[in-house]
């Protein structure tokens, strides 16, 4: 019997082009970069200076996604490694034509009292749409980032009396980088150098009867050496008397009903935080306090603010049981922050992670020698 032998044909492989192997590069490189910008961990800049001293302007830190649990995405047509614009233009880079249910993947822990958390803003409802506390348009995932500190989760009644937290009716620990306003007084003109060399922020001066008056923000550990200071006579802290109107912002505190609560931001609450199951009766003051939460926030399609009260498939109703935890954010410099006091309560699906280190921090103002604040570099923040 003849036997046949077959041989397969073999084909030179092609090479890749230079052009090709830098594009599968690049697109290797893209790929792995939003998912592990998605998944894992993502870079933010500090462009303000609400959480100074714990956090400070252009300080570079990475924030985990996996504490919380990582969201799935909500806006999936966008370009990749974007955010809201196109860069360095104005142009939107997502299409909003197909919106996805978010879910939240398993995290390894839940946000606590004290972290220092990334969240999308997201606005009020009941403030005026001023480019500032205005109810943000944007969907939820690709709404404006910012940091803050959790004071108060589900659950918490959070109060501000004469400057200091109270959270259940306890002293909040003050984090060591927080500040406040104080006025200090002098027995002679204090040299610009003076403030530098104590890391103080000097808001303004005055003199009265010879005396030399300061306006300044600090933490608490610098205000404890300027009372060892001999010519520092006199350390007061500044904070708007109870009932007064918050000069410093020039708004109405949240739930911005004056008549109801008569507010400001260094005498603010007590307010009770929603926490998800808990049910809530809807007299005057919690229709006032929660209705944007109830028709905004809360995933209830066809529920309206209207008249003082709030209606769910046209229907009135008396009491509310809330769908999601929520948070009370502020930053750590008090006086220079726009939070909770302002905007009220951070949903948990605009939770975006925990900010877990600092890789980089840029002095803008040091010499040539010092633009990199050494010291805080790969440091953990608390």
């Amino acid at each position: 019997m003849a036997e046949v032998q077959t041989q397969a044909a073999t084909k030179p492989v092609k090479k890749k082009s230079a052009l090709r192997e830098w594009f599968d590069s690049i697109l290797f490189a893209v790929v792995a970069a939003t998912l592990i910008r998605w998944l894992f961990l993502e870079a933010y800049t500090i462009p303000t200076g609400s959480m100074e001293k714990s956090l400070l302007v252009n300080d570079f830190l990475f924030v985990s996604k996996l504490h919380y649990g990582t969201r799935t995405p909500k806006t999936i047509l966008q370009l990749p490694l974007t955010h809201q614009k196109v860069w360095f233009t104005d142009i939107p880079s997502y299409l909003d034509w197909i919106q996805l249910p978010q879910y939240r993947l398993p995290g390894f822990t839940s946000v606590k009292n004290g972290d220092v958390v990334v969240f999308n803003y997201p606005g009020c409802p009941s403030r005026p749409p001023d480019g500032h506390g205005g109810y943000d348009e944007y969907p939820v995932d690709l709404r404006t980032n910012y940091i803050k500190r959790c004071i108060g989760i589900g659950g918490d009644v959070v109060e501000v009396r004469e400057g200091q937290v109270f959270v259940n009716n306890k002293k909040f620990d003050n984090p060591a980088g927080s500040q406040m306003q104080y006025l200090i007084t002098a027995d002679t003109d204090i040299n610009p150098k003076f403030f530098t060399k104590y890391d103080i922020t000097l808001k303004g001066s005055d003199t009265s009867d010879g005396k030399y008056i300061y306006l300044i923000e600090a933490t608490s550990a610098v205000i404890e050496e300027l009372k060892k200071i001999d010519f520092i006579k006199g350390i007061t802290p500044k904070t708007i008397a109870k009932g007064d109107i918050d000069y410093r912002s020039n708004q109405e505190p949240f739930p911005h009903n004056a008549k109801l609560f008569p507010w400001n931001f260094d005498n603010y609450g007590p307010l009770l935080v929603p926490k998800k199951g808990m049910t809530i009766t809807l007299d005057e003051k919690n229709i006032a306090t929660y209705w944007g939460v109830i028709t905004v926030f809360d995933h209830n399609e066809n529920a309206k603010y209207e008249n003082g009260k709030i209606l769910i498939d046209g229907k009135p109703i008396t009491s509310y049981t809330f769908k999601q935890n929520y948070y009370f954010m502020m930053g750590d410099n008090r006086y220079e922050s726009d939070d909770s006091r302002g905007w009220g309560f951070v949903p948990e699906d605009h939770i975006v992670g925990k900010a877990v280190f600092i890789w980089m921090s840029i002095d803008s103002e040091g010499s040539f020698l010092n633009k990199i604040r050494w010291s805080r570099l790969f440091s953990i923040i608390r």
